[in-house]
């Protein structure tokens, strides 16, 4: 899912959606929905942080943005840079050096889509 804020002029990609309850005069603020939906709107996280309603309308929110859709942290990447260099100088005998047997690739952790794995025969 990648789809741009509908506030006009912004180009910020969308983290919430935005939906109004008329007949309850209740505005509805909850993540980014799977389809774009007439009648909804897509908001970045600065749109959906900063939305106001109309006096006497009540305001759900079913998620904070920033928790919605972390933006990568310049700590973590240069911790995982680290993390490889560090593998990488940590054998010198690796050179023509068959990669581990699957069946003993061990996963230690995982954060979002990255894991970090190893040979449990060579670190056991």
């Amino acid at each position: 899912m990648n789809r741009q804020c509908t506030r006009s002029g912004c180009k910020g990609r969308a983290v919430a959606t935005l939906t109004y309850v008329y007949a309850d005069s209740t505005a509805v603020l909850g993540p980014l929905a799977l389809q774009a939906t007439p009648g909804c709107y897509d908001l970045c996280a600065g749109h959906a942080s900063k939305m106001t309603v109309p006096q006497g309308w009540e305001v759900i929110r079913l998620a904070e943005p920033e928790t919605l859709v972390p933006e990568p942290d310049e700590d973590d990447l240069l911790a995982l840079a680290n993390a490889v260099r560090e593998v990488g100088f940590s054998d010198g005998s690796g050179s023509g050096r068959q990669a581990g047997d699957p069946d003993t690739i061990v996963e230690l952790g995982r954060r979002g889509h990255l894991r970090m794995i190893a040979d449990a025969h060579r670190h056991g």
